[in-house]
């Protein structure tokens, strides 16, 4: 319960589409990834010329860090955004401009993004934000009025990076589509991922959407073939299983019910969540809890690299799985 993934495993149209493939991988893949850029165009409403596709979506992230800073621009991000923007933005010399977080007293969202830090931190040299919404490792999220305010704000000459990983788990009333705004916002780059939801971790695909033009300029920097044959079949397969889609997140919403009553019960502290994944505060350094938990068998994710030394961040999985975390859990922490 460490790294997010679908407890579900992957969908059967994907598995059926890879035993069909598996005939051809003497040839190279499409380094164009046509197919599968046709099918999310097709589903998402878009064209294909807007589309971008990336060994992950982390793959993505890093080709607009190549595309658009160096050591002369900056780059914005909050102080508990996804570690990949401080790492490929480091690789390319950016200067690194860390919005403060909402403080852990907020009434509704501690830990989350802080939009006027983050319009605090634009200065002249920048050229890119980076938003992840949901944010991993928190789970915090900006709502649909207060992430559409601050696109108004940010100056057209700067992108904006909205990351949706977790999008499709998402059933807040008021939570975005990012993508619903690429035509207002030219300077808008939406990422997804079939690594969470899809259940396709292991093969790496993600993708970028955005105008042409900023499409155009990072598969300046793609590498060639970049998203393999493999993966490039079973996501195409993937994007039309509905049924699994939604098996997945009728399954991750009751789940996540669970380990609300069980914060409930046992009185731990959490930060809110609209994603497959809960941090719960353990109110001591957490590297031994994780330790302890290793020896009963359960993976999950200490985030003291995130400066949150207390905090564990917990895949939800199935009942049984999260009933076993849960117990062991209560039990370490009692100790």
């Amino acid at each position: 319960l460490a790294s997010n993934e679908n407890p579900l495993g992957t969908s059967l149209k994907a598995l059926a589409a890879l035993s069909t493939i598996l005939q051809t991988l003497e040839l190279y893949p499409d380094g164009s990834g046509y197919r599968l850029k046709q099918a999310i165009a097709a589903k998402l409403g878009l064209h294909s010329s807007q589309i971008t596709l990336g060994n992950g979506s982390s793959d993505v992230l890093d080709m607009i860090a190549r595309a658009y800073l160096d050591e002369k621009r900056s780059v914005v991000f909050s102080q508990y955004a996804f570690a990949v923007y401080r790492i490929t933005s480091s690789l390319v010399g950016a200067n690194l401009r860390i919005a403060k977080a909402n403080p852990p007293e907020h009434p509704t969202m501690p830990y989350g993004h802080n939009v006027a830090s983050l319009l605090a931190q634009i200065d002249a040299d920048t050229r890119v934000v980076f938003i992840a919404n949901p944010n991993n490792p928190t789970g915090t999220w900006l709502g649909k009025q207060e992430l559409y305010a601050f696109l108004q704000q940010v100056p057209r000459d700067i992108l904006v990076v909205i990351d949706e990983a977790y999008t499709e788990y998402v059933q807040q009333a008021d939570f975005p589509n990012a993508l619903e705004w690429l035509e207002e916002f030219p300077n808008l780059v939406v990422t997804r991922t079939f690594s969470k939801i899809y259940g396709l971790a292991g093969l790496r695909v993600g993708y970028a959407v955005s105008q042409p033009a900023v499409a155009d300029m990072l598969n300046r920097v793609r590498q060639a073939f970049n998203v393999n044959t493999l993966a490039l079949a079973a996501a195409e397969a993937a994007l039309d299983d509905d049924e699994f889609l939604q098996h997945s997140v009728a399954t991750n919403a009751a789940c996540l019910q669970q380990w609300f009553s069980a914060c409930a019960d046992y009185n731990w502290d959490y930060m809110p969540t609209v994603g497959n994944f809960i941090t719960v505060d353990c109110k001591c350094p957490a590297a031994p809890l994780y330790d302890t938990l290793l020896r009963e068998g359960i993976i999950v994710r200490p985030i003291g690299g995130y400066r949150l030394p207390h905090h564990l961040r917990i895949t939800i999985g199935t009942e049984a799985q999260n009933s076993r975390c849960i117990e062991a859990l209560n039990k370490v922490l009692s100790a």
